[in-house]
């Protein structure tokens, strides 16, 4: 968990106000479900099976541990809405520079274009960087996801680095 990051945090949207907060063990079955909403996650294999699950709990379990990552979610009239991970990287490079980088933001389909996530990327810029001593926020998006693209644009996020990723294997 990153202590330091001021949470809960009420956010306002088009669709009323909702509350950003860490994830519990509890939530682990409302934020399955959003990996399995979005389709490029679900064509990975994120689907929400049964047989998934203690896959999912385990990781969930790992992040709330670790002291440099934490897991947030969107709650919106009783039910998970959104989520995002946050991990906090010291760095070398760049005078020694703290990097926030932002992984698996989803928001409810439905919800979609109702500022939420918008208010949550800007909670992320304004409010949690800033208390972790963050001297960026990087994030990485699949490049298919241009209309993802297209809202980190208009919150001023600059397409500036070429990711790569190699599958490891498994036996």
């Amino acid at each position: 968990m990153l202590a330091s990051i001021p949470l809960p945090h009420p956010i306002d949207s088009r669709a009323g106000r909702a509350l950003l907060r860490r994830a519990t063990p509890a939530d682990a079955e409302g934020i399955i479900a959003l990996l399995a909403d979005d389709p490029i996650s679900a064509s990975r294999g994120d689907q929400a099976s049964d047989a998934d699950r203690p896959a999912y709990l385990s990781a969930l379990d790992d992040i709330l541990a670790s002291v440099e990552n934490d897991l947030l979610v969107v709650e919106f009239d009783g039910a998970i809405v959104g989520t995002l991970q946050l991990t906090s990287i010291p760095g070398m490079a760049r005078q020694g520079a703290r990097r926030l980088l932002v992984e698996a933001v989803r928001v409810r389909s439905d919800l979609r274009s109702s500022g939420i996530g918008s208010a949550v990327m800007r909670w992320v810029s304004d409010d949690a960087a800033p208390a972790l001593g963050a001297a960026m926020v990087q994030l990485t998006s699949d490049a298919a996801r241009t209309d993802a693209h297209r809202f980190y644009e208009r919150l001023g996020y600059v397409g500036s680095h070429v990711g790569f990723k190699y599958r490891v294997p498994q036996s």
